[in-house]
């Protein structure tokens, strides 16, 4: 369930992006908001990968539970590509500050990606409550 329930909240947060990135001052309000999206992302990202490798390493869930083992995997994806998407202007400033290059392309890596971020928010919301559901309907205990 707490998978399902930060996954919403991490959805919440993506999906304001969508909004934003269709308004003609966007750029200005995603760079106040993004310090927070950055390490907000970060954190879920590897929140999502540890799901991932616990879905993977509890395989044997396939027999006994396979819906919930489907569920987790996909919600894991799902939270992890998130948590990148969101994480990665705080990446492009540590990483790439240096180069000016990298720096331009990220910038337009970074307007092809954000309206991809609102739809995957979007699914991450669906997702996201489809898990809790299925963790009271299918969870191993």
């Amino acid at each position: 369930m707490i998978y399902g329930i930060t996954l919403i909240l991490l959805s919440i947060i993506a999906v304001p992006s969508l909004i934003l990135s269709k308004k003609p001052n966007a750029k200005e309000l995603l760079e106040k908001v993004e310090p927070y999206q950055g390490w907000i992302g970060i954190i879920f990202c590897f929140w999502g990968i540890w799901g991932i490798v616990s879905a993977v390493l509890n395989m044997g869930w396939i027999a006994s539970a396979p819906i919930w083992w489907a569920t987790l995997a996909a919600g894991s994806l799902v939270e992890a590509c998130l948590g990148f998407l969101l994480g990665f202007p705080l990446i492009n400033k540590l990483f790439l500050s240096e180069s000016v290059k990298a720096r331009e392309k990220a910038v337009r890596i970074r307007e092809k990606v954000a309206p991809k971020q609102g739809a995957l928010g979007i699914l991450g919301l669906i997702v996201g409550a489809w898990m809790i559901i299925a963790s009271f309907l299918y969870a191993v205990a």
